[in-house]
């Protein structure tokens, strides 16, 4: 299983399939890894377009069923793992690259093209999360339940207390939109997007639909799309046809 070690960062990795590179970000939330394709995902990239592009795909920092680990970054917890996206493109010698995430990776596509909008060709936002006004500690709440024990367990420097920290660096502090950037950065977005929306607590469709709207270069799925395989395959060629249409600017 191959890793890229960056100081006190290692991250585990796996690619499959050839050509122009695609990013894949699972969902999960702070658990995303590869196991979130079995458990948190309607329908297992990797698989479904390891015959059209070069799938790349990681363990996210710190994820409790992965292999990835590292430090907590309290004071910039998004641009951390935006360090470690953009630095295992650094590390396979990438420049240029199309990526999908789901859940957590639409504020973490947010966040890349803040920082590198220069080398995401384009991008997938699949059932993207997003603040919710009438559940505004959601996510707070979710990881102290779901994540921080179980990595304060694993990791025993890693306190509850820097666990409380991160995650209101992380979400608390951020509460509004899609966490990683603000409405009027959206509005500057001229790198094409596919979103794919859909309405459960932590993926707000109105959130999803913002982006659609305010994006300059934008376009949406059917929905609801989760509701049957067919659905599920329609999206799955949507994406597909929208990711060949752009991936040889990345070539």
């Amino acid at each position: 299983m191959p890793f890229y070690e960056r100081g006190p960062v290692r991250i585990h990795y796996e690619e499959v399939g050839s050509g122009v590179p695609l990013l894949l970000i699972p969902g999960g939330g702070l658990n995303s890894s590869f196991q979130s394709w079995e458990t948190a995902s309607p329908f297992k990239p990797m698989e479904r377009y390891q015959n059209d592009f070069r799938c790349i795909c990681a363990d996210l920092r710190n994820a409790n069923p992965g292999q990835s680990t590292g430090p907590l970054e309290i004071d910039r917890p998004w641009d951390a793992y935006t360090d470690d996206q953009l630095g295992l493109m650094d590390h396979l010698g990438i420049q240029k690259f199309l990526v999908m995430g789901f859940c957590i990776g639409g504020p973490m596509i947010h966040n890349l093209i803040k920082r590198a909008g220069d080398r995401v060709v384009a991008a997938a936002m699949m059932q993207p999360s997003g603040f919710r006004p009438e559940q505004p500690d959601l996510f707070y709440q979710n990881n102290t339940k779901g994540w921080g024990p179980q990595l304060s367990a694993k990791r025993p420097e890693i306190t509850p207390k820097m666990v409380h920290d991160f995650l209101t660096s992380m979400y608390t502090n951020r509460a509004d939109f899609v966490f990683t950037v603000s409405r009027d950065f959206v509005r500057t977005i001229k790198t094409p997007l596919l979103i794919a929306p859909d309405d459960v607590p932590a993926h707000p469709y109105k959130v999803a639909m913002e982006v659609a709207h305010l994006a300059q270069n934008a376009e949406v799925t059917i929905y609801p799309w989760k509701d049957s395989q067919e659905h599920i395959d329609e999206v799955v060629e949507h994406a597909r046809r929208f990711l060949k249409k752009h991936a040889p600017l990345a070539a």
